[in-house]
C-alpha cells in the first residue's frame, strides 16, 4: 500500500492546479516514472487526469489507454472516472471517432495495483454496439 503524506498530497495539490483543465500532451522526456515501459507510446495530462496511451500487438486492438485521477486520498489514487468522462477523455485526445471497448476479465485474470481504467481502441468498427439508426 502507498501511503501519501499530507505534505505530498497538498504539493500534488498545487501542483495539478497550475495545469490546463484539457488534456494537453506530455513531451516524452516529462513523462511520469514507474518503471521502463517500452510499450507506451504518448502521455496526457490536466489537473484531473493522467492518460497513457500503450501500443498493443493484438490485430483486433490499435492501442490501450489507461486512465487514472492527478489526485491522491493518502491511500491510493482517487477513483470515480464516470462513462461521460471517459467519453470527454477519449474526444479530447484525439480518438472521438474510434471504438474502444473496457474490458471485465474473469476473476483468475483481474490486475488491480491502482484506481485505473483502460480502454482498448478497436480496429474497425465494433459491429454489435448501440448506435443511431
Amino acid at each position: 500500500m502507498n501511503i501519501v503524506t499530507r505534505a505530498h498530497r497538498r504539493q500534488l495539490e498545487r501542483e495539478n492546479a497550475k495545469r490546463p483543465a484539457v488534456l494537453t500532451e506530455v513531451p516524452r522526456p516529462q513523462w511520469p516514472e514507474g518503471g521502463h515501459q517500452p510499450d507506451r507510446v504518448r502521455v496526457w495530462v490536466s489537473r484531473d487526469y493522467l492518460v497513457q496511451e500503450f501500443a498493443c500487438a493484438d490485430p483486433l486492438v490499435n492501442a490501450r489507454l489507461s486512465i487514472c485521477r492527478t489526485s491522491h486520498n493518502g491511500e491510493r489514487w482517487d477513483d470515480g472516472v464516470s462513462w461521460d468522462e471517459l467519453m470527454r477523455i477519449k474526444r479530447e485526445i484525439g480518438y472521438g471517432a474510434r471504438d474502444a471497448v473496457e474490458i471485465y476479465p474473469a476473476d483468475a485474470d483481474v490486475v488491480n495495483v491502482a484506481n485505473m481504467r483502460h480502454l482498448w481502441l478497436v480496429a474497425g468498427e465494433l459491429a454489435f454496439k448501440w448506435k443511431e439508426r
